[in-house]
């Protein structure tokens, strides 16, 4: 009696357990495989028990499965968030992210002018998700790896050829613009959707630097250049006018002596005495000496 009761036992422990395992192997969700197993209690029947629980497999957000079957190959549509059920050994979901995702692309390219940039540009992009099926049938999960770079490289040589160095970064958020919008029409062919699309660096070689440095250095030695010959009109014409002015007072004194006789310069000899007995007054090293009774004029005595 209680071997029996032991085998029957046994039998509903072991269709118990097959049945726990096709229910584990034909559920999933859309983040990833339900893993019934790993956080099944002990008992066969709790196993049962969780996997009919409404809403038990954990969600995470911003991902869809593609469906491989055996038979028709990859499904046309993408399952998203939430429990859902597979045919077991026939089905194989391949989870992907649908989230915005970050990829920077750099590429070395030429201006008009033939000057080498090192330019690179943020994007942020994610798939379609009505498109999942046909973005990994023909590129596979790296999606992003096969096209970004190779549209991004084509687009920045394109665009950067035409500005040459100087209105290149003069315009940069035009250029940034124009960038952007090429990017999107090419990147909806491969649907894909691109939320930001930015230049996060812009860097010449050392000859454009160096050009640069030699202009600038150029243009100071211009201006320097222009500031001396400026200075050397300005003297010329003021030697012009000192002469000038020189001449018009030797007419005058001449005029004046043709009129006034030796008068006018006799004028100018006492003033020039008061000027000079005024300095001489105003030293204290200095001391005048008048003349003797007989002499011919008085003595100035240097005294230290």
């Amino acid at each position: 009696m209680a071997a029996r009761f032991l085998n029957r036992l046994a039998a509903i422990g072991t269709t118990v357990g097959i049945g726990g395992f096709c229910i584990q192997e034909c559920i999933y969700d859309g983040a990833c495989l339900l893993p019934l197993a790993s956080r099944a209690p002990p008992s066969s029947v709790a196993v049962v028990w969780q996997a009919g629980t409404p809403g038990e497999a954990c969600m995470d957000g911003g991902h869809r499965a593609v469906i491989f079957d055996r038979k028709d190959g990859i499904l046309d549509k993408s399952v998203g968030e939430g429990t859902h059920f597979k045919i077991p050994f026939f089905q194989y979901p391949t989870i992907l992210d649908v989230r915005s995702n970050y990829r920077l692309i750099s590429s070395r390219t030429g201006t008009k002018d033939l000057q080498n940039v090192n330019i690179s540009l943020r994007c942020l992009y994610r798939p379609k998700g009505d498109k999942l099926p046909h973005i990994y049938s023909e590129y596979g999960p790296d999606y992003a790896d096969r096209i970004l770079p190779s549209v991004g490289n084509e687009v920045l040589k394109s665009i950067v050829a035409q500005y040459d160095a100087v209105e290149l970064l003069a315009h940069r958020d035009q250029v940034s613009q124009q960038i952007s919008k090429e990017m999107n029409e090419r990147c909806s062919n491969f649907f894909l959707l691109l939320d930001d699309v930015s230049i996060t660096h812009l860097e010449y070689g050392p000859e454009f630097t160096r050009a640069v440095e030699q202009k600038q250095v150029a243009q100071q030695d211009a201006e320097r250049q222009k500031f001396v010959v400026m200075r050397s009109e300005q003297e010329r014409q003021a030697a012009v006018i000192k002469a000038e002015g020189e001449s018009e007072a030797a007419r005058l004194v001449s005029d004046a002596v043709a009129k006034s006789g030796s008068g006018f310069i006799e004028v100018q000899r006492i003033d020039a005495a008061r000027e000079i007995a005024e300095t001489l007054a105003k030293s204290r090293n200095i001391t005048y000496l008048p003349n003797q009774e007989g002499g011919n004029g008085g003595v100035l005595l240097g005294l230290q």
